[in-house]
């Protein structure tokens, strides 16, 4: 199994660019005859896994370079062997550029579809993880035989109807391929609202489907490896034909050459290359000696290649831009940068993008880093001839209605109110929750039908609900798919169930009475006015004095006298510009009277505001609240009440307050009740209850009582699911995203 030497160069047939050296005609006819000799093994068909490992063994023994063109599974690695090169591209290559589609359309679930052999199963893993990394879920894995029936095919497509999941990805051989599009058209599965995508196990076999199956595979999806346009390129058809003519003169003409044509004609001048590069292969074999020969098995009578350890070299470092595009080996792989998406239409196809891992998705090639204006893809035709992207989900045939919570209120509630529809038979479930709820899944751009089921603690006598927090866990079992209502958003809720955007605003605050506060002091006429801003008062009405004395005391005998009796006059002076009636004596300095009308005025002033508050004090009633702060009621051994049902008991113990103290209400009636009655008289001396609450219990009581103390932040009132935001299609983003536009909108 040596490889011979060369012929002798002949005329050169230029091939590579940038300055490669190119394989002669003579040496290119000698890469095939080694390749007709079996001297360098080419693996042929992408399915024959198992028949490949046993050449790669082979080669691996015997030094012998075994080359693919088309074995494409990722379960063969050019690293089990140093004498295996697979010159075609792994199917694991296209898997980020399939991710990037599905991240692009934001699709959240991913059905696929392969075939049950190696070559089906061998891309799995990959997409598994690349679909996690893109944030989207497999919700079901379809296997179809390796040989299957028209009635195997049917039944997974009869199950994958029923499914939520309308994004299918396909990876099997052509020919299923083609009978499973044929009958998914029948089943009405390539229509409106779905979303089939083939790997490059079809797409690069398209040009080998018939008609019929092309017409049932309108709007599909194909990624496949891009081979950038060439003169050769464009001349190879012709070429390929004509030479197929001549050695096959009794067959009929193939259809036209795919990707896999391509590959072989690259692996041929890849070895003629390597052939010239490695000089004279005139080492020939070594025999094993026939001491080492075991007759029953043929296997130990192959001889060792002295030429293969230069000749995979050779290949290994081989460079050239061929007719498939740019050949490069890593690790005896080669490698691919760029995958064009295809649109199926009409009895073709047409490229609406590109994927690359420097830029993604593109509209076309990009060459330089400027993509700015090319991100994204091209208009897609999609099944049933919509250019609408589908949402990538559809409530299926077979689906059952939505399991919505709503919790018991035991009177009317402006918020969660079910009434007992006797006439229906029914319950009639109402309020500002259940309205903003229903507004949203109106708005939604898909029907999801859903039902009210009221939850009511069983172990009571009469129908109460049971805690919020209680019915959140059941969620999280799935005994129920949502819960609706007045739901406060809190970190021990949210770490088993996903919850809405809020729609009321948050916190816990307390509500206490108010007490009467009359004042019977005698001196109550001083307390309209500060006390620091009397003294302000008699000393500018002091200073006032003594500046008209200092001016006027050596000209004016009115000011003069004994010391007493100066300060007698300059009291009594003030006193009477007070009063707007000094006659005499009459200032002389112009200055003076201007500080004396200033002094008016700000008398003037005072009064006014002294008459005012002393009005209102003597006239209002004077309301101040009994408690300000948890603080202050847990010092002085209060009860305190909440809404039964909700997480504010819990949150009074975390503050701690003792459970013998908390007390449970239900009505805004029983609120006002309780707070009548006082602590001690089997009441309590504050409500603690959420905002929303506490306002609607003020709409009614707010004469006799007031919100105080800080507000305590949570979350708001939000609606409860296991799937509303995390890895559901169905609302998540569409219900969130409309919640937050009706939200939105509500508030402007």
């Amino acid at each position: 199994m040596g490889v011979g030497s060369p012929a002798r160069p002949g005329s050169e047939s230029r091939f590579c660019t940038g300055g490669s050296v190119a394989p002669t005609t003579t040496q290119y006819q000698r890469a095939i005859d080694l390749l007709k000799n079996f001297k360098v093994q080419a693996i042929i068909g992408p399915k024959m896994s198992m028949q490949a490992r046993f050449t790669i063994g082979i080669g691996n023994k015997t030094n012998v370079p075994i080359l693919s063109y088309s074995a494409t599974s990722p379960y063969l690695s050019a690293n089990q062997s140093k004498y295996f090169v697979r010159t075609a591209l792994d199917d694991a290559s296209q898997v980020p550029a399939i991710a990037s589609l599905i991240q692009y359309f934001n699709w959240r679930q991913v059905i696929l579809i392969y075939e049950d052999s190696d070559f089906g199963r061998g891309i799995v893993p990959y997409l598994v993880d690349a679909f996690q990394d893109a944030d989207a879920h497999i919700p079901y894995r379809s296997i179809i035989p390796s040989v299957p029936t028209d009635d195997q095919i049917k039944v997974e497509l009869n199950k994958l109807k029923t499914m939520q999941a309308r994004v299918f990805v396909v990876h099997m051989s052509p020919n299923i391929a083609a009978r499973l599009f044929v009958l998914a058209h029948d089943a009405e599965m390539l229509a409106d609202g779905y979303v089939w995508i083939m790997t490059d196990s079809v797409g690069n076999m398209f040009s080998t489907l018939d008609k019929n199956t092309i017409n049932s595979m309108q709007g599909v999806l194909g990624v496949r490896p891009y081979v950038p346009q060439s003169d050769k390129l464009l001349t190879f058809p012709a070429r390929f034909l004509s030479r197929y003519r001549q050695q096959n003169q009794e067959t009929p003409d193939p259809a036209n050459p795919n990707i896999f044509h391509l590959w072989a004609y690259d692996t041929a001048w890849a070895i003629a290359m390597a052939l010239r590069k490695a000089g004279p292969l005139a080492l020939g074999l070594k025999l094993p000696s026939l001491q080492n020969i075991n007759n029953s098995n043929d296997l130990s009578m192959l001889g060792v290649s002295q030429d293969g350890p230069g000749l995979i070299d050779s290949i290994r470092t081989t460079r050239f831009q061929g007719i498939s595009g740019e050949f490069i080996l890593v690790d005896g792989q080669r490698q691919g940068s760029v995958f064009e998406i295809f649109n199926v239409i009409g009895n073709s196809y047409q490229s609406i993008g590109f994927w690359t891992p420097n830029f993604g998705l593109t509209k076309k090639v990009i060459t330089s880093s400027d993509a700015s204006d090319n991100v994204g893809l091209n208009m897609v035709i999609w099944l049933g001839g919509s250019a609408q992207p589908p949402r990538g989900w559809e409530w299926p045939v077979a689906g059952k209605k939505l399991r919505i919570a709503v919790p018991v209120k035991p009177a009317p509630n402006p918020f969660v109110n079910i009434k007992n529809n006797l006439a229906t038979g029914k319950f009639d479930v109402s309020g500002y929750s259940i309205d903003i709820f229903e507004a949203v899944m109106q708005e939604m751009p898909y029907a999801v039908p859903y039902e009210y089921i009221p939850v009511v603690d069983p172990n009571m006598a009469i129908n109460l609900t049971i805690s919020y927090s209680e019915i959140c866990h059941q969620v999280s079992l799935k005994k129920y798919d949502a819960m609706v209502g007045d739901t406060t958003i809190i970190i021990n809720r949210s770490s088993y169930v996903d919850f809405t955007l809020p729609y009321t605003e948050s916190g816990v605050q307390m509500i206490v009475p108010m007490k009467e506060n009359w004042s019977t002091s005698l001196w109550i006429f001083l307390k309209p006015i500060e006390p620091i801003l009397w003294v302000a008062f008699l000393a500018v009405f002091v200073f006032t004095g003594f500046v008209i004395w200092l001016v006027e005391h050596k000209e004016s005998r009115d000011f003069g006298g004994s010391a007493g009796k100066q300060l007698v006059n300059i009291a009594y002076f003030s006193f009477q510009a007070l009063l707007a009636v000094p006659k005499d004596p009459k200032l002389k300095k112009w200055l003076l009277k201007f500080a004396l009308i200033n002094l008016v005025l700000l008398v003037w002033l005072l009064e006014k505001l002294y008459s005012a508050s002393l009005t209102s004090m003597m006239t209002a009633r004077q309301l101040q609240p009994t408690v300000v702060d948890l603080n202050q009621l847990i010092s002085n051994g209060d009860y305190i009440g909440y809404q039964g049902g909700s997480f504010v008991k819990d949150f009074l113990k975390s503050h701690k307050v003792e459970e013998h103290k908390i007390r449970n209400y239900s009505t805004p009636d029983q609120y006002a009740e309780a707070l009548m009655k006082g602590s001690w008289y089997g009441g309590v001396a504050a409500v603690f209850d959420e905002i929303p609450y506490l306002k609607l219990f003020m709409s009614k009581y707010c004469s006799n009582h007031s919100i105080v103390g800080r507000v305590y932040k949570t979350g708001g009132f939000g609606y409860v699911s296991f799937f509303f935001c995390s890895d559901s299609p169905i609302f998540c983003p569409d219900f969130c995203l409309t919640m937050h536009a009706i939200w939105k909108l509500k508030d402007s």
